[in-house]
């Protein structure tokens, strides 16, 4: 546990975790709930984001219109966020505002009382076919139903227009009260924050009589089976072809994920990585390409992704080809191995000075069961990566072999062709 971090578990199961700064005048405070899109069946895709959404629209204390007005008469910032395993509401605020601000939010996360519900359909339906014209994220969506097939792993956070557009209030109300228990719950700080004084305001609103009861709900819970590799394709008149490669990676907890983090680096995750050189600068066949990513509790998801004009996409392929077979085959060099280390320390480091993403790795660490490291203990672990803890994953995960592959673009038939360069077994793949 960090010297500067401490955490209180209540009796309810809420648990506190707070950082305090010195010399910042702000707060950073989230209320995290560990449910998100794959605890949804697939009648359900979407609720939770839908849900988050609803949050603030009300409740039987605050208007939509009185939330809005509370945090802006506190210059605050408020914010909300689903992903596949965590939903969390935050604010950034004055530590004078801790009382008002933790009691919205609170109310909020707690007891939303559904109210002008069909206009907020409305506005996710339309940010869902947003989401539907924009063919650089929806290939990440495709990238994934490739990789983790029917496993809700596989469907995408923002969810599906018939849930959203016919889910009545009693099921939404369900949703909530099953899921946003306080055995499931962690409230998170940053900043000019007391922590007894944090613990006390959650006592007082948490931890008796919150939706669900008391203790932790469980919710089925599926492992994703054993990839085989497999082909995604989305039709869509674009003028580029957005195009993604991935694989299974490794799961939250896994200490193997500063060596991954150390490797994205080198691969595609900084301007002087192999991809971005190669494809971008010697080649200029893209304007956007990189490597990420992914983990939860039991898997996770290596990928990357390149757009390109329909002339370039073999070519695209096929350096992105030979540059995954290079880093499977040979690893990686000492050089690179220092570069990527230092960026990775630096970033972390940076990153580090915002109250904000303290709070988010506080709170998500916590509620994921990820061990809290202090700043040093994460450098040193960075640190500690070796040539040969490189070479092994990128043999282990980047191989083409494991890849599945996603396409947005007009001509399923070129994607098809230039998977070839790849993996020849790709271009045949279903």
């Amino acid at each position: 546990m960090p010297d500067t971090a401490q955490v209180t578990t209540l009796d309810s199961g809420v648990r506190v975790v707070t950082e305090r700064l010195p010399g910042v005048r702000s707060v950073a405070l989230g209320l995290w709930v560990r449910t998100g899109s794959r605890d949804e069946t697939p009648a359900q895709a979407g609720l939770s984001h839908f849900l988050e959404h609803l949050l603030f629209k009300g409740t039987d204390r605050f208007s939509s219109l009185e939330i809005d007005e509370t945090f802006d008469a506190m210059g605050a910032e408020v914010n909300a966020g689903t992903g596949k395993e965590t939903t969390s509401v935050y604010s950034r605020f004055l530590d004078r505002h801790l009382e008002r601000a933790f009691d919205v939010l609170q109310d909020m996360v707690l007891r939303p009382s559904y109210p002008d519900i069909d206009s907020e359909r409305q506005v996710v339906m339309e940010e869902i076919a947003m989401y539907e014209d924009e063919p650089s994220d929806k290939v990440h969506d495709v990238l994934a139903k490739a990789i983790f097939g029917d496993h809700p792993l596989g469907r995408p956070v923002i969810g599906r227009a018939e849930v959203v557009s016919s889910v009545p209030i009693p099921d939404i109300a369900a949703y909530h009260d099953a899921r946003y228990t306080p055995g499931r719950m962690v409230v998170s700080a940053a900043g000019s924050i007391d922590h007894d004084h944090l613990v006390r305001l959650t006592e007082a609103a948490l931890a008796v009589g919150g939706p669900g009861g008391n203790g932790v709900v469980e919710l089925p819970h599926e492992t994703p089976p054993d990839a085989t590799p497999t082909v995604g394709f989305f039709s869509k008149d674009t003028e580029q072809y957005h195009l993604c490669l991935g694989a299974p990676g490794l799961s939250r907890g896994d200490d193997r994920r500063f060596a991954l983090r150390v490797l994205d680096t080198i691969l595609g995750g900084s301007t002087s990585s192999r991809l971005f050189q190669e494809v971008r600068e010697k080649r200029g066949l893209a304007y956007a390409v990189f490597s990420y990513a992914s983990q939860y509790v039991d898997s996770g998801q290596v990928g990357l992704y390149v757009g390109t004009r329909p002339d370039n996409v073999t070519q695209a392929m096929e350096v992105i080809g030979t540059e995954l077979r290079r880093v499977a085959e040979e690893g990686v060099n000492e050089e690179e191995l220092e570069r990527a280390r230092e960026n990775a320390k630096g970033r972390t480091t940076l990153a580090m000075e915002s109250t904000s993403a303290r709070m988010s790795r506080l709170g998500n660490s916590l509620l994921m069961d990820v061990p809290l490291l202090t700043l040093d203990e994460i450098l040193a672990k960075i640190d500690s990566v070796t040539l040969d803890d490189v070479s092994e994953l990128a043999s282990g995960l980047f191989d083409p072999g494991r890849m599945s592959a996603a396409g947005v673009g007009a001509d399923e038939a070129v994607f098809r062709e230039a998977l070839a360069a790849v993996d020849p077994r790709l271009a045949e793949a279903a």
